[in-house]
């Protein structure tokens, strides 16, 4: 009969390593780094990490806002305020999306409408938590102008 006690070990001896390891892993962005439009709320968010060779911590969040007539509007806006607060745009992984830098290379936000994010999630372009890609379709099936957002934080 087999002792556990090895097992037992192993498993500890695997969960110390885990945790261990997280002080080395990458930071998690906050949500107040960024500077948002007035008037807009945050419908769902979700975030996750990756350990992997190119580990990041991102946050997705989607941002509906009533003050804007579109998604294209309010994604305009979020551009030319970023903008005003010093982040500096940089080129995004699709043609879709606008991306940004903060200042001090804190945090990159890349952003885009709700129906362009929703179009390159179904091309198998880009990836997205399912609450997120639910929230956008809501936003759009209510006519809401809605953008979607990834943060992700840069060296620190």
């Amino acid at each position: 009969m087999r002792s556990n006690v090895g097992r037992g070990s192993l498993a500890a001896l695997a969960v110390a390593l885990a945790l261990a390891g997280c002080g080395d892993g990458p930071r998690r962005p906050a949500l107040s780094s960024v500077p948002l439009v007035a008037g807009g709320q945050i419908v769902a968010q979700d975030d996750a990490c990756d350990a992997g060779a190119n580990a990041y911590c991102a946050l997705d969040v989607v941002l509906v806002n009533r003050d804007y007539p579109t998604a294209q509007s309010l994604l305009a806006g979020e551009r030319l305020w970023l903008k005003r607060h010093g982040w500096l745009r940089v080129p995004a992984q699709t043609g879709d999306e606008q991306a940004a830098d903060s200042p001090g290379d804190r945090v990159r936000l890349t952003y885009t409408t709700a129906a362009l994010d929703l179009k390159d999630i179904d091309l198998g372009w880009i990836k997205r938590p399912r609450v997120i890609a639910l929230a956008l379709s809501h936003a759009i099936y209510h006519g809401s102008a809605a953008i979607s957002m990834m943060l992700v934080a840069g060296p620190s």
